[in-house]
């Protein structure tokens, strides 16, 4: 008995994971995207297609912890200072757009025959977009991390948290609540909070503590296994304060966002994160209850309808009263216009306090799933009605194999004039860059450049990154070169990185994450300038050099103060054109000689230390 039950179980195994190993590349090659297929192939196979699985709840409890992970590593790439820069759209964009569609879809709810409150409760269940989907969209597209993704991120944060008050609303507004229920609510936000807070403090002072411990045994398994104990624990203390689990993942991954071990950590946690967000979309299909759309047809295809197109229009409306440009409004309306995994657990609560009955229930979650799964759809009809411009790869080459002694990331004015010194050196030199056009213009006069991003590991290992004896990062955008040093850093610690910094603030970043030198882009040329000008004015051509000299030592002395004081630091080294009074002018020529001392010793420490 126990040998048929462990064949049983692993028939079921086997079927999970062919299906999406069919389906999914199929879908992919058809254009549908990998969500639909998981959905189709869950179907077929659930319940209501060919049987294999009785109870597609058992494989979505198991599967909720796929969008956990999957949060927990969009939270490793939101550093607390980026986090609190979306205040704003978290709690702007992100509450506006809950209820102006939240007051459509109940008004809608009303009209279609629910009464109010049922009304209510299905419009809010229906607001809550589906942070599985809308996330694997965007990652598909390679949209996460744009700032229109971020904006979708802002408003998928809020709307997790919104399940917590719109239970206790439900709590509160259930047939025969009395006073003693109110009371059990606050008693569960108190929990909840403090849950929050008891995360939140784990996360400051215990975790990067924690895995400097584990680093030290070497264990490759240890650091997985913690990991995996770091997202689970955050998750099940989120939903023991009744929140949700994937708000605590996502929680703990920005508390980890700026650890050493962030890279570990994300790769450690990828596979287990892909297969089970896969097996969540695969239980999503199985629950797709085909004898309640048969029955219920006009009504679930109607509330499909008019819940889908009214939530779009009030996501472009809000998109476009807050200066959003019409194909980003209409982006955001069709990848967030379907309800999502939260609106499950709200219709469970309405359903067990008698809110909702067990047809309506059935109905709405129906409305649901369907509208889950028409998601890629829309998404991919955007296609003719924003049609995108292709750029033309013809006649440019992928980065693939290089083997040059020396890598640069960016081929713009700065890369093509750094490029020059070790050509005519003889060095053999790779170079990549993302934009075509600049590759083609490149070739014309006789350079070889290959298409390849930078901020991608897979690219970095194809164009020769392995086997760099240096690289040189010359992109123009200050986020993208410290993404690119960061990942360089982190996968080959070795190699020599020399990076070109947008400004000081940049240049700073770039020395925090150990870059091997860095230059902020316009500093020598501006030194050179300021040099001529004197030179014009009548400065003897000694005095002048000389001059620009002492200001590179104060330079450098500046930056080593702002590293440890902050940008504020060290602006007695600065030169100012304000007007000095009489009495204070001595001292202040005293306090500039003790600087320009201080500069010298410190620039000559930085010499006899670079010799």
């Amino acid at each position: 008995m126990a040998a048929e039950a462990g064949g049983s179980d692993l028939v079921q195994v086997v079927a999970l994971l062919a299906a999406g190993v069919i389906a999914v590349p199929i879908f992919k090659r058809l254009g549908l995207g990998s969500v639909l297929g998981y959905l189709t192939a869950g179907l077929i196979i659930g319940p209501f297609g060919i049987g294999l699985f009785s109870d597609p709840q058992a494989i979505l409890h198991v599967a909720e912890l796929g969008v956990v992970m999957f949060l927990f590593v969009i939270g490793l790439e939101m550093q607390p200072s980026r986090l609190w820069g979306l205040r704003r759209e978290i709690f702007g964009l992100g509450a506006a757009q809950v209820a102006i569609c939240g007051a459509l879809l109940t008004g809608a709810g009303i009209v279609m025959g629910f009464s109010p409150l049922v009304a209510f409760v299905a419009g809010m269940g229906f607001v809550l977009s589906s942070t599985a989907i809308v996330m694997q969209l965007l990652d598909e597209r390679g949209d996460v991390a744009t700032p229109q993704g971020q904006r979708v991120v802002s408003i998928l944060l809020l709307e997790d948290l919104a399940i917590v008050p719109l239970l206790a609303l439900v709590a509160f507004m259930a047939p025969g609540s009395h006073e003693g229920d109110a009371m059990s609510r606050l008693n569960a936000i108190l929990i909840a909070l403090a849950s929050l807070a008891a995360l939140v403090a784990a996360g400051r002072w215990l975790l990067n503590p924690m895995f400097q411990l584990l680093a030290l045994s070497h264990a490759r398994e240890v650091m997985t296994a913690a990991a995996l104990l770091v997202v689970l624990g955050a998750a099940l203390a989120m939903q023991l304060g009744g929140l949700s689990m994937a708000m605590g993942a996502f929680l703990a991954g920005v508390l980890l966002s700026e650890s050493t071990f962030r890279h570990q950590l994300e790769a450690d946690i990828e596979p287990f994160r892909g297969i089970l967000l896969g097996l969540f979309f695969l239980g999503v299909g199985m629950s797709l209850d085909l004898g309640v759309i048969a029955r219920e047809w006009p009504l679930i295809a109607m509330a499909v309808v008019v819940y889908m197109a009214l939530k779009s229009a009030g996501i472009y409306t809000v998109a476009r009263l807050l200066k959003a440009n019409h194909a980003e409004a209409l982006t955001r309306a069709a990848l967030l216009a379907q309800g999502g995994e939260f609106a499950f657990v709200l219709f469970a609560s309405a359903a067990s306090v008698g809110i909702l009955n067990a047809s309506t229930n059935a109905v709405l979650t129906a409305t649901v799933i369907i509208s889950m799964a028409l998601t890629p759809l829309l998404m991919l009809s955007l296609r003719w009605i924003l049609p995108e411009g292709k750029v033309s790869m013809d006649g440019i080459d992928v980065a693939e194999g290089l083997q040059g002694r020396v890598l640069i990331i960016g081929f713009g004015r700065f890369g093509q004039i750094v490029s020059q010194p070790l050509l005519l050196r003889g060095v053999d030199v790779s170079i990549i860059d993302n934009d075509v056009e600049m590759i083609r213009a490149a070739a014309t006069f006789g350079f070889k450049v290959y298409y390849g991003d930078g901020t991608r590991l897979d690219i970095l290992h194809a164009a020769g990154a392995d086997n760099a004896e240096a690289i040189l990062v010359c992109v123009d955008n200050p986020d993208a070169t410290r993404t690119i040093v960061e990942r360089i850093k982190s996968e080959f610690p070795l190699t020599p990185v020399l990076a070109r910094a947008y400004d000081r603030g940049s240049a700073l970043q770039l020395i925090r994450e150990g870059i091997d030198f860095q230059i902020r882009e316009t500093v020598e040329s501006a030194l050179v300038f300021g040099r001529v000008a004197l030179e014009k004015l009548g400065v003897d051509p000694d005095e002048a050099a000389e001059i620009v000299a002492d200001v590179r030592h104060r330079d450098q002395a500046r930056l080593e103060a702002q590293l440890v004081g902050g940008i504020t630091a060290g602006r007695n080294y600065m030169a100012s054109n304000m007007p000095v009074p009489a009495p204070l002018a001595q001292p202040r020529r005293a306090g500039r000689a003790l600087n320009d001392e201080t500069a010298g010793m410190l620039a000559g420490t930085e010499s006899e230390t670079a010799k």
